[in-house]
């Protein structure tokens, strides 16, 4: 096989293929046997046909279009590999020569996406400024009020709703004269706006035993989005009390004996999360320099079919200011995608299977599902590749992330490595991360779960344009 390549743009090239017939007429021979099993011949039996026969009542051409449909996937790969092009996006073949008689040779060529080469900077003690952050009275006050709030308990009032109330509602939609649902005795905090969109506003005013009707669009089923007739009842009104701020609530909420040393330590946790913040915020500023003076081209192609595959889904194809921002978003994407791959084959990035675990794990808890089910559902998808580049990218930020020189706006010199495991604080309403590492881990620009990410390198044989994840935000 020869192959040769031209390049169109920094993310597309035209490979040209020639293929001897001696390579391609194993295929040939492939494409009789299975023609011959599935055509019937009279004085022949299945499998037995003669490739003269077939030539003779099938047609040579419809033989070798059988051969050919098997043949380009496997020669496109040799050649991509031959000439080291990273193809991805959905290739566009053209046969050039067919080979309908035996001696001759098979040509094609294919204009396919590519992965841009990026030209990395020294990414040794790149410098990142972090805003000054400082625990605040008010930080300490709100951390408190939490905790209070978990150990509060309702207490009935006779009185209108206001809001942050806690009520007890019998709620019911319909359309016309069919009831779509209702709900007897459910608790609901007034202000949270997570039922019934203009519950809230209904509710405020109305007392125990009022009833009030109001509309709203419905949030899901088969009526989705469409207006429905409401109707609340109200059944109950309570107020959340808070338990004194004393010693007693200190022992009640926490392993400490005074309120003083429960206050010690919810401040370390305010102190906490704020240096996280800086982790969050250095991992977003290192990658958005990254992003500002590395020239990443991305691929026009994969940017229109993932822009309208995204309109396509929420309906809003004709939405020309949401396809515009769509467009922005991810074109951002996959230009940090292209960026972290590099940084990630340039550092010789490995990812271990405890870390395909981990993420595997967090993953499916986003998603609420069961760790096991969620990894055969990805692994039934094909996603395993595109998990185990996400999981790369995050480790290659995280590198970077260690190696960079972080200052705050006041000049001092902020040390991720700080955040370690040993340095948390008590678990009272808190959970953080705890390195460079962490911080990397909810990398910016994710903006696809597993099965609708922009684009990934693919293989011939693969769906193209379907898989690479956007590093995790």
């Amino acid at each position: 096989m020869k192959s040769a390549v031209e390049t169109i743009s920094p993310t597309r090239v035209k490979l040209v293929v020639e293929v001897p017939f001696a390579e391609l007429k194993p295929m040939l021979d492939q494409a009789y046997k299975t023609i011959g099993a599935q055509v019937q011949i009279p004085g022949f039996r299945k499998g037995k046909v003669p490739s003269r026969i077939i030539d003779q009542r099938v047609g040579r051409g419809a033989v070798v279009q059988e051969a050919v449909n098997e043949a380009l996937p496997v020669f496109f790969a040799q050649a991509a590999e031959a000439e080291d092009i990273r193809a991805i996006g959905q290739p566009e073949v053209d046969v050039t020569a067919v080979p309908l008689e035996d001696g001759q040779d098979l040509e094609f060529t294919v204009e396919t996406d590519v992965r841009p080469q990026v030209e990395l900077p020294d990414l040794e003690g790149i410098a990142v400024e972090v805003d000054s952050v400082e625990a605040s009275q008010e930080d300490v006050d709100e951390r408190l009020t939490a905790l209070r709030e978990r150990f509060g308990s309702l207490v009935g009032v006779e009185r209108a709703v206001e809001d942050g109330d806690f009520v007890s509602i019998d709620l019911s939609a319909a359309i016309g004269d069919e009831e779509i649902d209702s709900v007897t005795g459910v608790s609901y905090e007034v202000g949270s706006k997570n039922m019934l969109e203009g519950l809230d506003e209904a509710l405020l005013g109305m007392a125990a035993g009022d009833t009030k009707n109001f509309t709203a669009p419905l949030a899901g089923g088969d009526h989705e989005g469409d207006d429905a007739d409401c109707t609340v009842v109200v059944q109950s009104v309570k107020v959340r009390e808070l338990p004194a701020l004393d010693d007693d609530f200190a022992q009640l909420a926490s392993e400490f004996d005074t309120l003083d040393e429960l206050r010690a330590d919810v401040t370390k946790q305010a102190e906490q999360a704020k240096k996280y913040e800086q982790g969050m915020q250095a991992r977003d500023r290192l990658l958005e320099h990254l992003l500002e003076t590395v020239d990443v081209p991305v691929p026009d192609g994969i940017v229109a079919a993932e822009v309208h595959q995204h309109l396509e889904g929420e309906n809003r194809l004709e939405d020309d200011e949401h396809r515009a921002e769509v467009d922005e978003s991810t074109r951002k994407a996959l230009k940090a995608q292209f960026l972290l791959d590099a940084v990630a084959e340039k550092l010789e990035v490995r990812v271990e299977q405890p870390e395909l675990i981990e993420y595997l794990v967090m993953s499916a808890q986003q998603y609420g599902m069961d760790p096991n089910e969620f990894a055969q559902t990805i692994d039934q998808q094909g996603q395993i590749p595109s998990i185990v580049q996400e999981v790369a990218r995050r480790k290659a930020l995280a590198a970077v992330l260690e190696k960079a020189a972080i200052t705050d706006t006041a000049g001092n010199a902020v040390d991720l490595d700080a955040l370690v495991a040993g340095d948390q604080p008590h678990d009272h309403d808190h959970d953080h991360g705890n390195d460079a590492e962490a911080a990397a881990d909810e990398s910016p620009a994710d903006e696809a779960t597993p099965d609708e990410s922009p684009a990934a390198e693919v293989t011939p044989e693969e769906s193209p344009a379907d898989e690479a994840t956007a590093a995790k935000a």
